[in-house]
């Protein structure tokens, strides 16, 4: 298909500039060397023109049309016109901070979210639907070479298609970001376009195998594409920057025979945020299923799940937001359902998923009392208690009698240990928590069952790892501090493998170089997190000392470590619960969805017992 026929597609004006775009853009007056960027408090960098120097001052007239003076330091060269909105930032003649940021705002401006950057491809979210992503623009990029198309992640995904056929090797694709930077979305479109090359070459071999899941036949392809909407309702909720944030992480690989034709798919997950089904903060909303199965999809659930009260009077689904702007919790919950179906789970295996959710809001509601001069926790009241047992299919008194007086072993007997109300109230938290996580795990399960398909040789695979995105917090939970110690390994690794060892080849080769430190001041932050006598190491020991506290473990961690660590301070108020950890910031140039960020990020760890673990 020639150019002349991509410009008739709706979607081609979001990826390449038109030719008499391109010529204005081109035309500007421009001269080398008075035409520079500096540095600007609002936006970053604005642009200068250079009036006079002296010494190693330079005087100039910035774009606001005021006169400033700074030090020749600051000034960053200006690209000639000809690379305006260039579609790789690797042609800049001058790449610098300050070009790269114009570029990236230039084209984003002109709504051309995707750039290269030499071998990776930089997304800027538009936070809109963009008609880019439909079968004909896929078409256009499958069998093309990169240099052949605009910049986009059907091309990135195209190559590492073509790479593992023609190089006989596995390919991993790392979509990485912070938190609402797009990750997800691009995820989806990813493993749709694979389905899609699957498709082609299905249909060139004479025609898509289907299997049957007794309404209607579809195929693999189809089924890949219908994790997402079951995974997305377990998995993802709305943070402050996100509707649809993913709070776990997962490794998708799709097998490919030597044909290149779809043999099966099979995903792995990280790192679930177990603590959002009983805790949201201000601004957020519990997981979609939640509230997808309060909605009117299903009339007659509610009345099954013995769901008989507003949904606000649901403590562990109601701290925060109930509903999200744009979204609407009855169409995804039919999306989510017509999935499920898609998968084949069973109509009894929807349900059970959907009383174990039901049971869980129940938990929520249960009370319990202190008995009067007693260290001992009783039921308030087995309404809750009463639904609950019902949904879980259990007896009411046994479940009652598990949470107030459970058994434990001590030695080879099992004796019964009394609770008080606060030892109740987490175990509610835990086991609520770790039944999500159980059923999360056999959804996981049970889609790697159903896209095992056979019959098909499973030669090479393509993994695409999309993992939650950094967040800074005031405060951050746990599963947060995981979520960030993740990330910046991964910047790690990725600085180690692309730029250290790269300057290595060039040493080995005898080429004239520099050495440049891409980022190794990462490395003291992970290994205090991560090393023996480090933070988590110590946290798991004192998971195990009896009657150790919050304060126990921050008394230990500041005798470890102040003082003698670059990364840890105590905090300026004095709060000794709480400590802080100085992180480097991480800004991957990979095929990511997020925008540049300098300077450091600071994590706060909140104290964690043993109990809240």
């Amino acid at each position: 298909m020639a150019f002349g026929d991509h410009e008739k597609d709706p979607g081609w004006q979001y990826l390449k500039q038109s030719r008499e775009q391109m010529l204005a853009d081109q035309s500007k007056p421009y001269d080398s060397k008075k035409n520079v960027w500096i540095p600007d408090a609002e936006d970053g960098y604005v642009a200068a023109e250079v009036t006079a120097t002296k010494g190693d001052q330079v005087t100039l007239v910035s774009a606001r049309g005021n006169e400033v003076t700074l030090k020749k330091e600051l000034v960053q060269e200006m690209n000639p016109p000809k690379f305006e909105k260039t579609e790789d930032m690797s042609n800049l003649s001058f790449l610098n901070d300050a070009s790269v940021l114009h570029n990236l705002r230039s084209r984003y401006a002109a709504m051309l979210i995707y750039t290269y950057s030499g071998l990776f491809c930089v997304v800027i979210n538009p936070y809109k639907r963009l008609p880019i992503y439909t079968d004909s623009v896929a078409r256009m990029f499958m069998g093309k070479r990169r240099t052949e198309m605009p910049p986009h992640l059907f091309a990135v995904s195209d190559q590492a298609y073509r790479n593992m056929l023609q190089d006989h090797e596995n390919q991993s694709m790392l979509i990485t970001g912070e938190s609402g930077a797009g990750k997800t979305e691009n995820t989806k479109k990813v493993i749709a376009y694979f389905a899609a090359v699957g498709a082609s070459q299905q249909e060139a071999e004479g025609g898509p195998a289907a299997v049957d899941t007794g309404e209607k036949k579809v195929t693999l392809e189809d089924q890949i594409v219908q994790t997402n909407p079951v995974l997305e309702a377990f998995g993802n909720a709305k943070t402050v920057r996100n509707n649809n944030s993913s709070r776990f992480g997962k490794f998708i690989r799709i097998h490919f025979n030597k044909a290149g034709r779809v043999a099966s798919c099979d995903i792995e997950h990280y790192l679930l945020e177990k603590s959002r089904v009983i805790r949201q903060a201000p601004g957020e909303r519990c997981y979609h299923i939640f509230y997808q199965i309060y909605s009117d999809f299903k009339p007659q659930l509610k009345k099954d799940l013995q769901l008989d009260l507003p949904i606000s009077e649901y403590w562990f689904v109601a701290q925060a937001e109930l509903t999200i702007d744009g979204i609407n919790d009855t169409e995804e919950f039919q999306l989510t359902d017509e999935a499920f179906t898609i998968l084949k789970f069973s109509e009894e295996e929807k349900m059970d998923c959907y009383r174990l959710m039901s049971a869980m809001m129940h938990m929520g509601n249960m009370k319990f009392k202190q008995r009067p001069r007693e260290e001992q926790a009783e039921p308030d009241g087995v309404d809750e208690a009463e639904k609950a047992a019902a949904m879980y299919g259990i007896a009411q008194e046994d479940f009652m009698k598990a949470l107030t007086k459970p058994r434990v072993k001590v030695g080879t007997e099992w004796v019964s240990k009394g609770q008080n109300l606060e030892q109740v109230h987490w175990a509610v938290g835990a086991m609520a928590k770790g039944l999500y996580s159980r059923v999360f795990n056999w959804l996981v399960k049970k889609c790697n069952v159903t896209l095992d398909q056979k019959g098909y040789s499973r030669d090479y695979f393509i993994g695409v790892l999309d993992i939650a995105g950094f967040e800074i917090f005031d405060f951050n939970s746990f599963e947060q501090l995981w979520i960030n110690f993740v990330n910046e390994k991964l910047q790690q690794f990725f600085n180690h493998h692309m730029f250290v060892l790269e300057q290595e080849e060039y040493a080995r080769e005898g080429i004239q170089w520099t050495f440049i430190d891409f980022g190794l001041d990462l490395q003291a932050c992970i290994e205090l997190i991560e090393k023996p006598l480090g933070i988590i190491s110590m946290l798991d020991e004192e998971c195990i000392v009896p009657k150790a506290t919050d304060l126990t473990l921050a008394q230990k961690l500041v005798e470890q470590h102040l003082g003698k660590h670059p990364n840890f301070e105590k905090p300026s108020r004095q709060r000794a619960n709480r400590l802080r950890l100085t992180l480097p910031c991480a800004t991957m140039p990979a095929l990511s969805a997020t925008t540049a960020s300098t300077g450091s990020r600071r994590t706060r760890i909140p104290s964690t017992t043993p109990s809240s673990r």
